[in-house]
């Protein structure tokens, strides 16, 4: 049975927990568990502090687990990153009283507070830099204004708190950071259970990032509606019963990218190609061939009332559908 840590609580804990439901598995109904077992796809969920994931995972005591690619990299422990999972992004920066620092090179002699001491002693032995490192475990902003050091480094996603302390990030980022699966280093990366695993959270994220699309095209017109919507891999086509148009099938970007917050972008129902890209052939006119499509002869418009001209049958809630 696959063993598997996942964020008990924090800004990692409910979107892990949406994804692996999403992919198929069993999660836990009350916040107050620490264990569940999916005894369908024979997978054990520990639900463990963000920050202490990466031990346990290079313990080998679990198989794998969901963390912080930050927090992976602060721990120092024998652990790689093996898939990115792309939420809760964040950048890790510098930050100080406007005026006071601009760089990197100005640390030197000054004392850094920060929850992440892995993270930045290793970044300023890179770069050569002679500073103090002070741990705290949390609320860093306020370090500056207490007197215990002249610098903080922390995570940095809206810049809100920095401002409301009165403090400005300096320099470059020193890392990106985002939720990660990861693994002990070294071991087997062909372990047929973490390959079913990660397979499945692969789907989740292309179908958050695609969007299925069905159009009616003439033929003449096919070669263009391609060239715009290409698709994952490559579209598939069908010839209709009526003479002269084809069924195209395609994968798309969604609109809005990968995800918002985690979550993925929907097409709620059809959609009139009069309101889709503006680059798309141009729609059935007078002496051309009617929608193949005849009983819904018109659409709706969001503006007006319904728009009558080629329109589309009712798809999923992924879909999109148009006609051209």
């Amino acid at each position: 049975m696959l063993r598997i840590a996942v964020p008990n609580k924090g800004s990692l804990s409910g979107p892990a927990a949406e994804m692996l439901h999403e992919a198929g598995y069993q999660q836990r109904r009350e916040s107050k568990e620490l264990r569940i077992v999916d005894p369908v796809n024979e997978v054990e969920f520990f639900y463990l502090r963000p920050r202490d994931i990466a031990i346990y995972v290079a313990s080998g005591q679990l198989d794998i687990g969901i963390t912080g690619r930050d927090l992976l990299i602060d721990s120092g422990a024998d652990a790689e990153e093996i898939l990115p999972l792309g939420f809760a992004r964040s950048t890790f920066r510098y930050a100080a009283k406007p005026g006071t620092i601009t760089g990197p090179a100005d640390l030197a002699g000054k004392t850094v507070a920060t929850s992440y001491e892995g993270i930045v002693a290793a970044h300023l032995a890179e770069h050569g830099i002679d500073a103090s490192v002070v741990h705290l475990d949390g609320a860093v902003e306020t370090a500056i204004q207490l007197g215990v050091a002249q610098v903080i480094a922390d995570v940095v996603e809206t810049g809100t708190s920095l401002r409301n302390a009165g403090l400005e990030v300096v320099g470059e980022p020193i890392m990106t950071s985002e939720a990660v699966v990861i693994r002990r280093t070294g071991t087997d990366g062909e372990d047929p259970k973490v390959q079913q695993f990660l397979r499945r959270l692969q789907g989740v994220l292309v179908a958050r990032t695609y969007v299925m699309m069905d159009y009616d095209c003439r033929v003449e017109q096919l070669e263009k509606a391609v060239a715009l919507t290409p698709g994952l891999e490559s579209p598939t086509v069908s010839p209709l019963h009526n003479e002269g148009w084809v069924a195209v099938r395609a994968m798309v970007p969604s609109q809005g990218g990968a995800a918002h917050h985690g979550r993925p972008v929907r097409h709620r129902g059809p959609r009139h190609p009069h309101h889709g890209d503006p680059r798309l052939p141009p729609l059935t006119g007078q002496g051309e061939p009617p929608c193949p499509a005849p009983s819904f002869p018109s659409c709706p418009s969001p503006s007006g009332p319904a728009v009558p001209a080629p329109c589309c049958s009712p798809r999923a809630s992924r879909s999109s559908s148009w006609s051209v």
